[in-house]
């Protein structure tokens, strides 16, 4: 190739690059993000991805450090979901579930009954994780109705919750910046402590505390149990609350509570299913059993949209009855059941048996348990938390007072942003800078990538 060529080719693939960033800026409103300084920066453009890696439209490979938002479990382009999905597309790519039946959903169902704990027999699909706590609460309140028990139209959340942004989900949010803005369209929820031991609500220390926290969430179940349809809950660890990780027998204790009054337990493994936790669904942990499950994210290995609301045939039976009786359940999505989503997760499923990917995960999640010990000692780190290959690493201004940084000097982006420069991609959670790659991710990539992280802390908090 001549050089005058190369340098046309050159010159066309810049003046591309430059078109796509300005019509990224003209017409995309990007999510939990705030536009106008998104316009001030050019933005990073992702045009590929292989393995734990993506590149964006100017060549550059980044660790993908955020599992492109919780999603990724096997790594981009793996050839086995990629496969299925094309097989499935000769066949059928979609088809309503109103009326109708697919073969994919099917046999996801019955996968997805056999790998989840006892009792959990019955799935609702939908498309994204809001949507399948939404399925969730309205399944509980219509429950109790069907049942006869008037009066349950109130639910349970836990301060630092998040479950999603459809109105009902953020009615059971707990995260403030996120969900204030909303308050006057929302229904009603008794809100209860958080098991955030660094930061406890209730001034106690774990584990002298004797989980109190679990003493306050009794007291509201023992007032008001009568106008509560249920309680609902993301075990193990508080996701965008900031990574918070449960201290050990809070999740079994807040199923024992929730039996003991009659009160409905919804588990949201929205992000902590699927191998997040070291176990395939972080409910093992303590062996719990709740009475509705919320799936989605890692769902289909990072490819395709679908969610899954796994119940019990108690809950099931409830809806069912004669058409004037009206127990049907009103509530659907056009792409419930998705053939190619279905298709999709029923391959990452089996990568699971195939890869063993819950054993790789053990070695993986050690090296994240050392390096959260270690992070610890740096002077702006107030707390490192983790289970399985989640981490969160909590950045202060004062580790002798915990006292936070300011709101707006967003550190926690700083800290990403240069972390970006050196190749790696995360996103933070105000402070908390969140740990998340794929399950598939090598050690060495794994180190590299925490490595990353350490050094772009230190860097940011430098002298402040």
């Amino acid at each position: 190739m001549s050089l005058s060529r190369e340098t046309g080719e050159m010159s066309e693939t810049l003046k591309r690059n430059r078109y796509l960033e300005d019509a990224d800026r003209r017409y995309i409103w990007h999510p939990f993000t705030q536009m106008k300084e998104w316009q001030q920066e050019p933005p990073v453009i992702i045009s590929e991805g292989k393995g734990s890696f993506l590149k964006d439209i100017y060549g550059r490979w980044y660790i993908d450090g955020v599992s492109s938002l919780w999603v990724n479990v096997h790594g981009h382009r793996k050839r086995e979901i990629d496969e299925a999905i094309k097989a499935q597309l000769d066949r059928i790519a979609h088809c309503t579930l109103l009326g109708l039946a697919n073969v994919p959903s099917i046999e996801l169902a019955e996968k997805l009954v056999s790998i989840t704990p006892d009792r959990l027999t019955r799935v609702f699909y939908s498309d994204n994780g809001s949507t399948s706590v939404e399925v969730a609460l309205k399944m509980a309140f219509q429950y109790w109705r069907h049942t006869g028990v008037e009066g349950r139209n109130a639910f349970v959340c836990l301060n630092n919750a998040y479950h999603g942004d459809t109105i009902g989900a953020v009615s059971v949010g707990g995260i403030d910046i996120f969900h204030e803005a909303f308050r006057p369209l929302l229904f009603k929820t008794y809100r209860v402590p958080s098991p955030y031991c660094y930061r406890c609500e209730l001034g106690q220390s774990y584990p002298e505390c004797g989980l109190g926290c679990l003493e306050a969430l009794e007291e509201v179940l023992k007032r008001h149990s009568s106008e509560i349809a249920a309680l609902i809950i993301e075990p193990m660890v508080q996701g965008a609350g900031g990574m918070i990780v449960f201290p050990p027998g809070y999740l079994k204790g807040v199923r024992e509570l929730t039996s003991r009054y009659e009160v409905l337990m919804i588990a949201d493994e929205v992000a902590v299913g699927f191998g997040r936790t070291g176990k395939m669904f972080a409910c093992e942990h303590e062996e719990v059993v709740p009475d509705f499950l919320c799936l989605s994210k890692g769902i289909t290995g990072g490819y395709l949209p679908l969610a899954a609301t796994i119940t019990t045939d108690e809950v099931y039976g409830a809806f069912l009855g004669e058409f004037k009786e009206l127990k049907t359940f009103f509530h659907g999505h056009s792409y419930t059941g998705n053939p190619l989503a279905c298709a999709a997760a029923l391959a990452s499923l089996e990568l699971f048996e195939k890869e063993k990917t819950l054993e790789q995960v053990k070695s993986k999640a050690e090296i994240l348990r050392r390096w959260l010990l270690e992070i610890k000692e740096l002077e702006h780190v107030g707390d490192a938390r983790g289970i399985g290959l989640i981490g969160g690493v909590e950045l202060v201004k004062d580790k002798s007072t915990k006292e936070p940084y300011p709101f707006e000097e967003k550190i926690g982006y700083q800290v990403c942003f240069r972390a970006r420069d050196k190749g790696l991609l995360i996103r933070p959670l105000g402070n908390v800078i969140v740990i998340m790659p794929p399950l598939a991710i090598s050690e060495d990539n794994l180190r590299d990538m925490l490595q990353i992280i350490r050094e772009s802390i230190e860097e940011v908090t430098l002298n402040r």
